[in-house]
């Protein structure tokens, strides 16, 4: 494993990071007049930003995580955690499944506008909770020359803004992507869903009611559910890399301040108790960070092992970013209890990255698995 960086991605991290200032916020939180207008003008122009330093371009071809994309999406996920999350849904997820299973006039039609960061992609997975393992119950039904698609989504990233809409379904048992417009007749898209944390990603949920989805619009049918399979563990990866992200913005805001502020004529850090409370978070997040790349390593080589170690890394990130952000707090004090600041922002952060995707409670389950099979 050669985890050292070239100059190329040295230069792109660094890109990522001068983007935003020191005093920048992150991504907006939508108003109290539910105008998601703003919202998406905004993240459309930082896609266009990103897709000029050359970010939207990495993994997006072949499907593959590489340790430069874990290190560059670690960076924007630092300083903009909501604009990170919506930004690798479109792209990294969305992206990917145009990229690996659609078909030539598909790509493109979608492709140069997903590179260009000109276009808002969402996928809809999860059904009757956050969490994706559930059994797909949207399914379409033959309608020649159209397939009528009827289901349920729920927290859908990006739903009430996107351009296109990929949907998880079934066709005769076998799965597929629906590809839909936000217009599409028969769709519906629900209110943005007020959430804990990550105020800037606009959630909703969305049902089709016989939808007429033409089979020009559908990715698959697939023999098997591996692109489903597929599109969970990239999923996981974005959550992973966003906790990677939430760590090193607390750890970073709680140094600053344990410097900063002084308590009996010496800055707090020279106290022991707060020199180990960093400690610990450092040490977590170095092992965290660690995994993580460990990860992506192995995805990138297509070792045997690779779910089971994403598995592991999605639930140790993950927990140990609700760790930190707490510490965090904790060192910040009053100030950390304010709304507003990286470390308060990044505790409710948190907890949304273990829930969503493969909650870490089924990782769990799946690495318990993998530990079987391995005899």
């Amino acid at each position: 494993m050669n985890f050292d960086f070239g100059e190329r991605e040295l230069s792109l991290a660094a890109k990522i990071r001068h983007l935003f200032g020191p005093d920048s916020k992150d991504f907006p939180a939508q108003g109290e007049s539910g105008d998601l207008q703003p919202t998406r003008d905004s993240l459309l122009q930082w896609m266009k930003v990103l897709g000029q330093t050359g970010y939207l371009d990495l993994g997006l071809q072949d499907g593959k995580n590489s340790v430069p994309l874990a290190a560059a999406r670690e960076s924007l996920a630092a300083v903009a955690p909501s604009l990170f999350l919506s930004v690798e849904v479109s792209i990294r997820l969305f992206g990917r499944l145009i990229s690996v299973y659609g078909k030539p006039d598909q790509k493109a039609a979608l492709l140069p506008d997903i590179q260009q960061g000109k276009l808002i992609g969402a996928v809809g997975l999860s059904e009757t909770g956050m969490n994706i393992e559930s059994p797909l119950e949207t399914l379409a039904v033959p309608a020649q020359p159209d397939f009528l698609v009827s289901g349920e989504k729920c927290h859908v990233v990006n739903a009430p803004i996107a351009d296109w809409i990929a949907v998880a379904g079934k066709i005769d048992d076998r799965l597929a992507f629906f590809l839909l417009t936000p217009d599409h007749e028969g769709i519906s898209i629900g209110r943005r869903i007020p959430t804990l944390g990550y105020d800037g990603v606009v959630i909703s949920s969305l049902s089709l009611q016989r939808s007429p989805v033409p089979s020009g619009s559908c990715l698959g049918p697939f023999e098997d559910d591996e692109p489903l399979r597929k599109a969970r563990s990239w999923e996981d990866e974005i959550l992973t890399a966003a906790g990677l992200g939430l760590m090193r913005r607390a750890l970073d805001c709680a140094s600053e301040y344990a410097r900063a502020h002084k308590s009996g004529g010496k800055p707090i850090i020279a106290y022991q108790e707060i020199g180990f409370k960093l400690a610990e978070m450092l040490t977590l997040f170095q092992t965290a960070q660690l995994l993580a790349y460990r990860a992506a390593w192995m995805a990138e080589t297509g070792d045997r092992e690779t779910e089971i170690l994403g598995h592991c890394a999605k639930v140790f990130c993950t927990e140990s970013a609700e760790k930190i952000t707490s510490a965090a707090m904790q060192i910040l004090g009053q100030r950390g209890y304010l709304k507003g600041n990286p470390a308060e922002e990044g505790f409710r952060n948190a907890k949304y990255l273990q829930i969503a995707g493969t909650s870490t409670e089924i990782s769990r389950v799946k690495i318990g698995d993998g530990v079987l099979e391995r005899g």
